[in-house]
């Protein structure tokens, strides 16, 4: 009984903050987006991700930290106290969204599993120097191959590879394909297939704005990483429209990241700003400024160890006295 109530409890203060948390991010994370226009497209990228990530793992950490350590230590064995209703139904909802969320996406990578296997299969691989494999593929593949391969994407997380079809290496130039390449070189390097499984872990309703913002900017932010001067940038915008002009673009495999998969208003956008682009975003924060930013970052985090070091105790009594109020 002392376990099972241990887990309800648990499961309960779980569901409370990350449902409460996630209520907030998708009511404020509009802000965040308006105020940070003019920042580093990678950057506000990297911000969005995280916004995304705060419910679980501020729940993950209250949880952790705080519920279980105070309900081992100050919560008396001996008692046979009976479970209440409130904790049973909370503990059952943060249990479900645990499992719903590792179907979700254990279910997505299943499915991108798969399709991998097939491209690969018909897959020949292709001499250009990466550090990890280009394979190329026919759009004529076997009816057992039958999912559509967009143009050009990164697909995989552990040995991540990209994917190039026959149509879009006979339309781009050299420079096109190399800059395109890039492309999806960056999204390897940033590892945006993980964060793609970890969206579909943490699913949460009226959470698509958000994450579509997150989409938009990510793909922005490999296209400054694929480009260092305005000729690649006029190279990326040429072989992005002429990759949107092999038909209509249709919704990207679960867990991949092709290069012309986009709505098109941001499809639009990411050309206009290539067509656009500037060597001034290359220019990179002065190192006196970095240097500035890490040792406050390090100062503030040392601080809040010491802060929890001295009260971790006193949290831990004020938490066991909540907890005993939600079982009440």
């Amino acid at each position: 009984m002392f376990a099972a109530r241990g887990l309800a409890i648990s499961c309960s203060v779980f569901a409370i903050v990350y449902c409460a948390l996630s209520l907030a991010v998708s009511l404020g994370w509009r802000a965040v987006w308006s105020r940070s226009q003019g920042r580093p497209v990678r950057r506000v990228a990297d911000w969005l991700f995280g916004l995304r990530m705060v419910p679980l793992v501020t729940a993950g950490v209250i949880t952790a930290m705080f519920t279980v350590p105070s309900f081992l230590l100050l919560e008396p064995r001996a008692i046979d106290e009976p479970l209440g209703g409130i904790p049973l139904v909370l503990g059952i909802c943060g249990a479900g969204l645990g499992i719903l969320g590792a179907v979700n996406a254990g279910l997505a990578l299943r499915r991108a599993s798969r399709t991998v296997a097939r491209w690969t299969s018909v897959a020949q691989p292709v001499e250009c120097g990466a550090s990890f494999p280009v394979l190329r593929i026919s759009e004529t593949i076997p009816a057992k191959a039958a999912a559509k391969i967009p143009a050009m994407t990164a697909a995989g997380i552990v040995r991540p590879k990209v994917f190039l079809s026959d149509a879009a290496e006979s339309m781009l130039t050299a420079n096109e394909l190399r800059t395109a390449l890039n492309h999806e070189v960056a999204h390897v390097h940033r590892r945006d297939n993980l964060k793609k499984l970890l969206l579909r872990f943490v699913a949460f309703p009226g959470m698509s704005g958000l994450e579509a913002a997150w989409l938009e900017a990510t793909e922005m932010a490999a296209d400054d990483a694929a480009v260092a001067n305005v000729s690649e940038a006029l190279d990326l915008a040429a072989a992005l429209i002429k990759l949107s002009r092999l038909g209509p673009v249709e919704p990207s495999v679960d867990l991949t990241a092709a290069l012309v998969h986009s709505p098109v208003a941001v499809m639009n956008a990411r050309i206009e700003r290539l067509i656009a682009w500037s060597e001034d975003r290359l220019i990179s924060p002065r190192r006196f400024a970095r240097r500035y930013r890490l040792g406050c970052g390090l100062c503030a985090a040392l601080a809040t160890v010491a802060v929890f070091c001295v009260t971790y105790s006193q949290l831990l009594v004020r938490v066991h006295t909540a907890t005993e109020w939600l079982v009440r």
